[in-house]
């Protein structure tokens, strides 16, 4: 497992109990404490990790011989991990993200990085909704494994399947990965909508809408139609808008209290994918002449085009037509 954050950590941390996993993060402190003390208070609080989980500081260590490499590091610094890693990687080992992002300028999905610097290795990805405290706590979750290549999925699906944590296939990369990123650009809105006191019913239309112009876009990009109706899409959608532990959701709350984007994301200690995401989906929205109204707003106001305000009272203004209409 490449990675100490929060989701990284209960990854390799549920995995434990089915084979020997390592962990690589770059903060001493934090290999420390998950080797002397089973716990990441950093991202984790006090919730107990696997004892059989062993973590280190040596990239070369925690990969050299691994029959597969779990990728849990945000996309701005995707590229330049892997690239340390590839030359340690074994053979027919898989690599799988569980990143949620794009890569910035070249617009590349994880998957898509991973083929390019490992072009002999299949490539997948772990993704759905997936709280990390709550899985940690021990509460039912499912995610869903996209990977190229069917027997390595044989093989890596039973290691992920822990206790009340159930991992389901699926063929299609493109569309669970993209639905990993487009969910916290939708929660962001939700959050803006939340923090101005919105309801339920406010909040059930923009999750809607917001699905919609995820799967206009996840097709339009080679993605099918049904994985967004599905635990990558729909599901991680719903978890992400609704749920106090999100932190795309926290921005949005806090961008309504009239912050700047700058000062929310410098006091937080995990990413917002969301937030580098917008403007890369709206790049891609307009090479493919897609309206998307909610995406395009919450560009707006994390680029200071626009106020949350401004952008919450446009949204609740838009016109209706048909269901099944763009917009």
């Amino acid at each position: 497992m490449i990675g100490g954050g929060s989701w990284g950590t209960s990854v390799a941390s549920l995995m434990s109990r089915n084979a020997d996993v390592i962990l690589w993060a770059r903060s001493s402190e934090t290999v420390t404490e998950i080797n002397q003390s089973q716990r990441n208070s950093r991202y984790l609080a006090d919730l107990a990790l696997h004892p059989n989980l062993k973590a280190t500081t040596d990239l070369g260590q925690a990969v050299k011989g691994a029959d597969a490499v779990i990728m849990g590091v945000p996309s701005n610094s995707f590229r330049e991990v892997l690239i340390n890693v590839v030359g340690d990687l074994k053979p027919d080992a898989p690599v799988i993200s569980l990143t949620k992002g794009l890569e910035r300028g070249s617009r590349l999905r994880m998957t898509q990085i991973c083929r390019e610097l490992a072009p002999h290795h299949a490539a997948g990805v772990l993704t759905g909704p997936n709280l990390a405290r709550e899985i940690m706590a021990g509460q039912a979750a499912a995610s869903v494994l996209a990977l190229d290549d069917p027997a390595a999925s044989e093989w890596l699906q039973p290691l992920m399947n822990v206790g009340l944590f159930r991992v389901y296939t699926n063929p299609d990369t493109i569309g669970c990965e993209l639905a990993g990123v487009f969910k916290n650009i939708i929660a962001i809105a939700v959050g803006m909508g939340d923090g101005f006191g919105a309801g339920d019913n406010t909040r059930a239309a923009l999750i809607t809408r917001g699905l919609a112009e995820m799967t206009r876009l996840g097709t339009a990009l080679g993605g099918r139609a049904e994985t967004f109706a599905g635990l990558a899409g729909m599901g991680d959608m719903i978890a992400t808008c609704t749920s106090h532990y999100s932190r795309n959701r926290h921005v949005g709350m806090e961008l309504a209290k009239g912050r700047r984007i700058d000062d929310i994301i410098e006091t937080m200690h995990m990413v917002a994918e969301g937030v580098k995401s917008a403007p890369t989906i709206m790049e891609l929205a307009k090479e493919h002449n897609l309206s998307m109204p909610i995406t395009q707003d919450v560009y707006k106001v994390i680029t200071g085009k626009s106020n949350a305000r401004g952008v919450y009272r446009g949204l609740l203004r838009t016109s209706a037509g048909a269901e099944s209409d763009p917009g």
